[in-house]
């Protein structure tokens, strides 16, 4: 059985990355071959077998054929002529079409090697234009190696111009487009997620409402980058500093201001209420992409509470609770210090305020602890329930604030 380490697992070796996931190809084999010799079956679309000692991936060598719209559309031949050549070449990027035999020797007939010593991210061949999913991915593998150097070759992004173009992009189910915008967010530099949809034209189709943040000018006094595109790229960014690895706060990052899309013109730059009325067009994203609620509520807090966030030394101390009574915060107490995150990486994610200081959004947490340490118990008689109750809880928890403010 003749089998080749491909993929990912090649590429971020030869990168010195750390070791993801690790699939292998099969040259020369049938699906019965497999099965004899122990292997299990997992794959539904194509034959894709699991090691039976340890459980690596194992797909047989396969080429693939255009045969309708969107990136399902696809007539897979594993047949065992198949050659190792012809597998790599049905990949998407040059640096993702390498393989190594099980002796460590590399297989490179498209020059990712080439590529991935020169950072360039490039398309395997012209079957590229096929999948749509594949203009998705471009962006989210810049996500990830951007801060290594890498950049898109011209000649793939005109190619993903004309994916955007053609309306290809319309196929792809709301599951994909958030899987593989979590990865992004996920990743050490979103922004070029973004960018490179942007870029290409591809952004207005999967995200619509971040699409409409380009060149829309904000106070130059508060946001020295003026467009806000640029600062939703930057607050992401910033999210993925403060917060590595968590698409939650990512995505809250994401849409904190969609709402300045929508200010009339004669209020700009100001953005008088952008806090409001982005929370309908998160809520219609969250609702298309079907984002998880754990996600979609994150973000609402976010859009609708940072400009309070920011000016929390202003708040009057019942406000304050008010605030955290919005965000559910007494039964959800995790939820304070994201939304402090946020917050922190919308003031941060500007030009020239990468290392300011956020002294709102410790005391937020430090506020939310005062007021969490008051039990209903604590101010419980005989008699008091119901509205009454609550109202005391509530009195309370103020007294709580103020406290903690005078400390």
């Amino acid at each position: 059985m003749k089998t080749y380490l491909v993929g990912g697992a090649v590429r971020d070796r030869l990168l010195g990355l750390p070791p993801g996931d690790r699939d292998h190809v099969v040259v020369g084999e049938t699906p019965e071959a497999m099965l004899a010799a122990g292997f299990k079956p997992v794959g539904r679309d194509f034959p894709v077998f699991l090691h039976p000692r340890t459980g690596e991936e194992y797909a047989l060598a396969r080429t693939e054929r255009k045969s309708g719209r969107g990136y399902r559309g696809f007539v897979v031949d594993s047949d065992p002529a198949v050659t190792l050549e012809e597998d790599l070449g049905r990949r998407d990027f040059t640096i993702n079409a390498m393989a190594e035999d099980e002796d460590g020797r590399l297989a490179d007939p498209y020059d990712g090697l080439r590529d991935l010593e020169a950072r360039v991210l490039r398309h395997v061949g012209p079957a590229f234009v096929e999948d749509p999913l594949r203009v998705l991915r471009a962006a989210r593998f810049m996500a990830r190696f951007a801060p290594l150097g890498f950049q898109v070759a011209p000649d793939t992004m005109a190619l993903m111009r004309k994916m955007s173009a053609s309306g290809e992009l319309d196929a792809l189910v709301p599951e994909r487009v958030w899987q593989e915008l979590t990865r992004a967010l996920a990743s050490p530099r979103p922004s070029a997620f973004l960018r490179t949809l942007h870029d290409s034209g591809a952004l207005q189709a999967v995200l619509p409402e971040a699409e409409a943040l380009y060149g829309v000018p904000q106070r130059a006094d508060y946001h020295p980058e003026v467009d806000t595109g640029i600062h939703i790229e930057m607050v992401c960014d910033m999210a993925a500093r403060l917060a590595p690895g968590d698409d939650a706060i990512g995505f809250a990052a994401l849409t904190h201001d969609l709402g300045k899309a929508l200010t009339p013109a004669e209020e700009l730059p100001q953005h008088i209420q952008h806090e409001q009325r982005g929370v309908a067009p998160l809520l219609a994203l969250c609702e298309r992409l079907k984002v998880p609620a754990a996600h979609r509520d994150l973000a609402v807090m976010a859009c609708r509470e940072h400009l309070n966030v920011h000016r929390l030394a202003e708040l009057r101390d019942d406000t304050v609770h008010d605030l955290l009574a919005r965000c559910d915060a007494f039964r959800k107490p995790e939820r304070i210090a994201q939304l402090a995150l946020v917050c922190e990486a919308d003031k941060r994610g500007r030009g020239g305020m990468a290392d300011a200081d956020y002294p709102q959004g410790r005391e937020l947490v430090r506020l939310h602890a005062a007021a969490l340490a008051v039990r209903g118990a604590d101010v419980a008689r005989e008699g008091l329930e119901g509205p009454a109750l609550g109202a005391a809880l509530r009195k309370a928890r103020i007294s709580a604030i103020r406290q903690a403010r005078g400390a």
